[in-house]
């Protein structure tokens, strides 16, 4: 495991007061499909990281020192993550009716880099399938608080698909300052002992109903 990747990659467990705030940052896009039958297809994710951490995974991945990434080494980057992500169903939180929803691990995940900055490309399918049926909402947040994923627009949450015109979707974005002050005694004992529940109330994420 490279170590240019240590934020994408620390555990839960790991994760004590001093991982509890971002150190790295990344604009996401996710498209969610769904398929003739009513179901969800697949979650098309775009990810670009900051200049800073792109810088340091050049510093990991450039093995032939020409100071960029190309060919086997973003391929390599891609199936790095591909393979380390897995245990964290990719930062992709989903719940279908109050359940949370396993993903199956993506065929691959594309790698480039564009004006100095990191972008991953994949697509990643429930594990079982996934009708649109009911309350769903999806997330893509690193439970950790090491790695801030930003989607900068709503139109950066979006669904595909006719499947989804029998449901109503809302991008819901937390008020920061309405979630302190609800939640300020559990929110000190989460920082100190598990930052996991916490960055489930600050997650941007897309909800969904249908019929």
């Amino acid at each position: 495991m490279k170590a240019a990747f240590y934020g994408l990659l620390v555990t839960i467990g790991a994760a004590g007061p001093a991982l509890a705030h971002p150190h790295v940052f990344v604009d996401a896009r996710l498209e969610v499909v769904a398929d003739q039958d009513g179901n969800v297809a697949a979650l098309q994710n775009v990810w670009r990281f900051d200049e800073f951490f792109s810088s340091s995974v050049i510093l990991d991945y450039d093995t032939n020192m020409d100071n960029r990434l190309t060919g086997d080494e973003l391929t390599e980057i891609g199936e790095t993550v591909r393979q380390s992500l897995a245990e964290y169903n990719y930062y992709t939180q989903i719940t279908d009716n109050g359940e949370d929803v396993k993903l199956a691990m993506p065929d691959v995940i594309h790698a480039d880099m564009t004006d100095g900055q990191l972008l991953l490309f994949f697509a990643a399918k429930p594990e079982k399938p996934l009708p649109l049926s009911g309350h769903l909402t999806f997330g893509v947040y690193d439970p950790t608080m090491y790695t801030a994923i930003d989607f900068r627009n709503d139109t950066d949450l979006v669904t595909e698909g006719a499947a989804f015109d029998k449901c109503k979707k809302n991008v819901l974005r937390p008020d920061a300052d309405q979630i302190l002050s609800e939640n300020a005694d559990s929110l000190t004992a989460a920082f100190f002992n598990d930052p996991t529940d916490m960055s489930k109330l600050f997650a941007t994420k897309l909800d969904i109903t249908c019929d």
